[in-house]
């Protein structure tokens, strides 16, 4: 099933824009699959950018507080693998109007540990290559996984 409209999420993580960014908002929802987890966000309120890119990541904090969220730390990354095979590393976000919807199937992690983490929008999209983080830019949008 790959949409799942008529399921609860397992987890689900309200995303909310930063001071520069206060039009972000939308959310992430994660559903356990056999052997996998489904991921779909839907997000609006994105701002302009170059290439309507947006790296979207799962952090390994668990509060989107602080200046630029500086309390999200780093990509949660468990196994400390090279970007971009760290754990959290998610397709990015692709624009259109400023709304984007995004769903993916991974095996990275699962639900029971990614509860407390954070769910990160960043200013640019992921090179998929720079360490240890994309060359993403700012993180412009958050919001923390709860159970659901």
């Amino acid at each position: 099933m790959s949409i799942n409209n008529y399921r609860q999420p397992d987890a689900k993580a309200y995303i909310k824009g930063g001071d520069e960014y206060p039009h972000i908002c939308g959310q992430v929802l994660f559903f356990r699959e056999r052997c996998a987890v489904l991921v779909t966000a839907r997000i609006s309120g994105l701002p302009d950018n170059e290439s309507g890119f947006f790296a979207f990541h799962i952090h390994e904090g668990g509060s989107c507080t602080g200046k630029g969220f500086a309390n999200t730390g780093g990509h949660y990354n468990p196994e400390s693998m090279p970007h971009p095979e760290h754990a959290g590393d998610l397709p990015p976000l692709l624009s259109s109007g400023g709304n984007a919807y995004m769903q993916v199937r991974t095996d990275r992690f699962n639900i029971k540990d990614i509860i407390g983490k954070t769910v990160v929008i960043h200013a640019n999209t992921d090179d998929f290559k720079t360490q240890p983080s994309g060359n993403a830019g700012n993180k412009i949008a958050c919001g923390v996984i709860r159970r659901a």
